[in-house]
């Protein structure tokens, strides 16, 4: 008879977890109801933006980005198919919102050396304009481990330095997912994972705050939208080909 109750048991567990899977993904297996993903063409290369991608800078003008000191047009300099950091004269930012996203952007030192440590090709991506991946010249240059590029800047160094050569372009893979708040109170972590020159660097890190410089990271609300800015450190860094994708997140749950 116990054998019986415990087989029995074991088979309601059984089904119980099964309903729980099929009511958590909604499908069954290889149910062939269920709605197909939306086709999204993708670029020539890799490199390239795909169909749904909202282009940020394609080399022709900078219309889609304003100053971060005034809103006023960017003092950086246009030329080819680069824009280039004129030192002193401030961050720049997009003239639209974004938040969880993916994110390419190129970027290159330059390629005379002069200085070391954090004043060798400095300069950052922050995702909405709060979330740094540093930007550096870390080729065969030694700095703070959370410094470097690729760091998530202040908290996480990378997995391993993919730097290129000073004068090489380089490039920045985002997977970029927004922190959620509610009552004031950060609910969900944002997160980042980074890919450096196709390396990945960043693993999912989960965000500990907005970027501070040698201040622990903590977080502040924020809107759920808001601009990419690229940063002036004095240095005169060069960006091309910058495309972002906007991600959809899962809907908000609190913290145990």
């Amino acid at each position: 008879m116990k054998t019986i109750i415990l087989t029995s048991f074991l088979i309601i567990i059984v089904f119980s977890i099964i309903a729980l899977a099929q009511q958590i993904t909604q499908w069954a297996v290889h149910d062939e109801s269920r709605p197909h993903p939306p086709v999204v063409t993708p670029g020539k290369t890799d490199n390239d933006p795909p169909a749904d991608a909202t282009v940020l800078f394609d080399g022709s003008n900078l219309q889609a980005w304003q100053s971060c000191k005034d809103g006023g047009d960017v003092k950086w300099k246009l030329q080819d198919d680069y824009m280039e950091v004129v030192p002193k004269t401030g961050d720049i930012q997009t003239r639209q919102g974004f938040g969880s996203c993916q994110l390419h952007i190129e970027w290159s030192t330059p390629e005379v050396v002069t200085e070391s440590g954090q004043k060798r090709g400095n300069s950052g991506v922050f995702l909405m304009g709060k979330y740094e991946v540093q930007i550096l010249d870390s080729y065969e240059n030694v700095t703070y481990a959370d410094g470097q590029a690729a760091a998530v800047y202040g908290q996480n160094p990378p997995l391993v330095n993919a730097c290129r050569k000073p004068g090489q372009w380089q490039t920045y893979d985002i997977i970029f997912h927004a922190p959620q708040f509610a009552d004031d109170k950060v609910i969900k972590p944002g997160t980042m994972t980074v890919f450096h020159n196709g390396v990945l660097v960043q693993d999912h890190w989960e965000i500990k705050g907005i970027t501070y410089h040698k201040i622990p990271s903590h977080y502040e609300p924020h809107a759920d939208k808001m601009p990419l800015i690229l940063q002036d450190h004095g240095n005169p860094l060069r960006f091309r080909n910058i495309w972002i994708r906007p991600l959809e997140d899962e809907p908000r749950t609190k913290l145990n």
